[in-house]
């Protein structure tokens, strides 16, 4: 009986805690996977990152994919998929990068608090937020916002997508 109190105390304390920082941060990125009805259903792989005008990567700020398996890099096999991300970024990667990797989301509405410490080291300027999905026997999208950093008072922009990803909300805060 003391386990699950002390379990149940955890979670409370936990999700304070992920509540605060959401609230605290000043980046956060809504991303919106569709339920897709189609034979064969699997999680996307989801990439997201910020780019500066020259396209280079600033900053990566997560990668979801299949990280259990049989094999212990069973889901690395899948990850090139995410094609624009591999080619800029994620094929120089050693996955499981602490504090970018993740396992994939199901269908619904998932929100990134970016680490201000990703945020420190982007000079002013203008950026694109990209974020790929591509899924298992499935398709592949692309979406992005352009924003200029550091941002002066709260700012909220949107894109969406028309088959892997649904609704991006990208918010900023000074």
């Amino acid at each position: 009986m003391k386990k699950f109190w002390l379990l149940a105390l955890l979670a409370v304390t936990c999700g304070s805690l992920l509540a605060a920082d959401r609230s605290d941060s000043r980046m956060l990125v809504t991303v919106e996977i569709p339920r897709l009805r189609v034979s064969e259903y699997h999680r996307p792989y989801v990439a997201f990152w910020i780019q500066d005008q020259k396209r280079q990567v600033a900053a990566n700020l997560a990668v979801w994919y299949q990280i259990n398996g049989p094999e212990e890099k069973f889901g690395n096999k899948w990850l090139p998929d995410l094609r624009q991300w591999w080619r800029r970024s994620g094929r120089g990667l050693d996955m499981p990068v602490d504090g970018i990797s993740g396992a994939t989301r199901p269908a619904g509405r998932h929100t990134i608090a970016v680490s201000d410490l990703k945020l420190d080291d982007l000079p002013p300027g203008k950026y694109t937020l990209m974020v790929e999905a591509a899924r298992e026997v499935g398709g592949r999208e692309l979406l992005s916002i352009d924003f200029t950093w550091p941002v002066t008072s709260p700012t909220t922009l949107e894109a969406s997508g028309e088959s892997e990803l649904g609704d991006l909300t990208l918010t900023l805060r000074p």
